[in-house]
């Protein structure tokens, strides 16, 4: 007894595909589209650092000294774990200076610091992000960043984006200026 076969499915896990019956998982999986960014308003800035990942991790993961040269967040306490809450002064040019309570929604020594903000009931949630990409033995580049999402997020980026991004820009002047000193200390 012969079995018709059903019809193509186009998705779920039983779905099939056109490239034949004899593509090796590899394949497939260079086909699959790349997953989708999170979608929103970016607001960024990226600078080089000549000094190791490690060293700026340091920096960055040292909450209780960001007061002594973040110009950005003059305020910083909690613990960097994922789900935890910190508790930062952000002090953007022009500004009144505002305590936040970010979510820590990921991190990576040497490599990555992300939180996320709901505010308005969620009608504004923000990501913001620290990322540090090492281009040789003793530099780095660092991609400072925030994304606005929510319904009313990238209205509120649009609209303070530039006061943003300068505050972005003073602090990864001033993580520059500080990983550079002490790497150049540890050097000496």
């Amino acid at each position: 007894m012969s079995f018709k076969p059903g019809p193509d499915l186009l998705a779920g896990p039983f779905a099939r595909t056109s490239l034949g019956p004899k593509t090796s998982a590899v394949e497939l999986e260079l086909k699959l589209p790349s997953p989708k960014p999170p979608g929103g308003l970016r607001v960024e800035d990226r600078i080089g650092v000549q000094a190791p990942a490690e060293v700026i991790w340091e920096i960055v993961h040292d909450l209780s000294a960001w007061a002594e040269w973040n110009p950005t967040y003059t305020a910083a306490a909690g613990e960097i774990r994922i789900g935890e809450i910190l508790v930062l002064t952000l002090a953007l040019p022009g500004q009144p200076a505002q305590e936040i309570r970010p979510r820590v929604l990921e991190w990576v020594p040497n490599e990555q610091l992300h939180w996320q903000l709901s505010l308005m009931g969620g009608l504004i949630r923000t990501m913001r992000y620290i990322e540090i990409e090492p281009v040789g033995p003793a530099n780095c580049v660092v991609d400072n960043g925030e994304l606005f999402g929510g319904l009313m997020g990238p209205s509120l980026g649009r609209r303070m984006g530039r006061t943003v991004r300068r505050g972005f820009q003073a602090m990864n002047e001033a993580l520059k200026a500080r990983a550079e000193a002490v790497w150049a200390q540890r050097q000496a």
